[in-house]
Formats: C-alpha cells, structure tokens, sequence
C-alpha cells in the first residue's frame, strides 16, 4: 500500500502565478499550485481526469484519498453522479489471479493493454466523469487518451503530481513496487522534459483544456476533487 501523501517532506518551491481562490472551478489553462493551500479542484461533470506522475509519485494514494480506491480493489468503483476511476492495479489484480506465479514483468504488457482497454471503453460508455491513473511519461499515451477523449466529446483535464525522485523511490520501496532502475530514470527524464514544457503563457504542451502542476503540501491540502455541471 502507498505510503500517505504526507508521509515524506516535499519541497515546496514558490507559486509561479497567484492564485485568486481556495477553489479553482474548471481550471483551464495551465495552473502551477506547487506550494498552494488550494482546498478544491472542480471539474466539469463530463469531463475525463487524468492524475500522472511517475511511479511512486503517489497517484494511486491521491485516488484513495479522493475517492476511495483502494490497492486491493479488481474493478474500478464508481463514485456520485456515475464517476467511474481507473487504476492499472485494478487489471493487475484481476490478472493476479491466473499469473501471479509468474514474474510480473513477463505479463506486465497484458496489465497495460486490459487498462487502457478500459479507458477507451469508459470513455465511451460513461455517463458520469471518468479518473484515470497514468504515468504520461510517454508521448504516444498522451496524444491516444486525448485522442479518445474527442472522439467521445469529453473535456480532458490534467493533474501532473510532481515530486522528487528520491520520494518517488521511497513511495515505491512502501508499496512493495519497485521499477527497474532504468525504467524508473527514463520515467523521470521523459517527466522533467515533460514539466520543462508546461508554461502560463506557452501553448499547452498536452492537448487538453487545463494542466494542474501539484506537489505533495499541495496535495496534502486539497480536501476534495469535485465535477459539476
């Protein structure tokens, strides 16, 4: 189990743009709150939530905190209004069942390919928001859920949890999880290339409405993520 979003310090460097409100209702844009006590984030009902970072940066402990997944759990659960959250564990335990006696990285591929059947499939079938845990390390990620994100008319939103490697590394040894070495660095190299491109005044670098730049104290102090009409 991921460890709590507070359990290791965070750096907390300065807000690069003032933030009017405690509560940003459908943040469009790019908003760096690395730092901010922001109590709220507010998204449209409709809209497709992808929370990344990389592994270990605490994406599946936000989920939980938020809504309520669990590491155990084997089919997404749904929230209020039909939300319906996607984490790759979900496959991964489904999966465990019949090939948990092999090395996880031999059917690693079929984890990746049953998540991201699913959220093709939400995206299509839903009628509530979806949540969507992803690395967004790699390109070809972004640009194919944004790409089904039109397809079905939804609002694609972007929470980038962005925390040091070396917290990153200590979240994964306390769950149990950890990343081969150079996997783990191309993730964090790909994801610095990735954070050098999100600016407040550069075109947005991914292609949906808004990108939320996060760190730990922020998240910490988020109280809720909401969708409304």
């Amino acid at each position: 189990m991921s460890p709590p979003l507070d359990s290791v310090p965070g750096c907390a460097p300065e807000s690069r743009i003032p933030v009017a409100a405690e509560r940003i209702v459908c943040p469009h844009a790019v908003h760096d709150l690395r730092g901010r006590p922001v109590e709220e984030l507010r998204y449209p009902a409709h809209a497709a939530l992808v929370f990344a970072g990389v592994p270990g940066a605490g994406k599946s402990t936000a989920l939980h905190r938020y809504f309520g997944v669990r590491p155990e759990d084997e089919s997404p659960p749904r929230g209020p209004a039909g939300l319906l959250v996607l984490d790759s564990h979900h496959a991964r335990n489904r999966w465990k069942r019949r090939l948990g006696w092999l090395p996880y990285p031999l059917w690693r591929p079929l984890v990746h390919v049953v998540h991201y059947a699913g959220i093709r499939s939400a995206l299509r079938t839903v009628h509530g928001p979806v949540v969507i845990h992803e690395c967004a390390t790699f390109r070809w990620t972004r640009a194919m859920i944004a790409r089904w994100a039109r397809r079905f008319q939804r609002e694609l939103h972007v929470v980038l949890l962005d925390v040091p490697a070396t917290e990153a590394m200590a979240g994964q040894r306390a769950r149990g999880r950890r990343v081969n070495g150079v996997s783990f660095r191309l993730h964090v190299r790909r994801w610095r290339e990735l954070l050098g491109t999100v600016s407040e005044v550069a075109p947005n670098p991914v292609p949906c409405a808004s990108v939320v730049v996060v760190d730990r104290p922020t998240v910490n102090a988020i109280a809720r993520v909401t969708f409304a009409d």
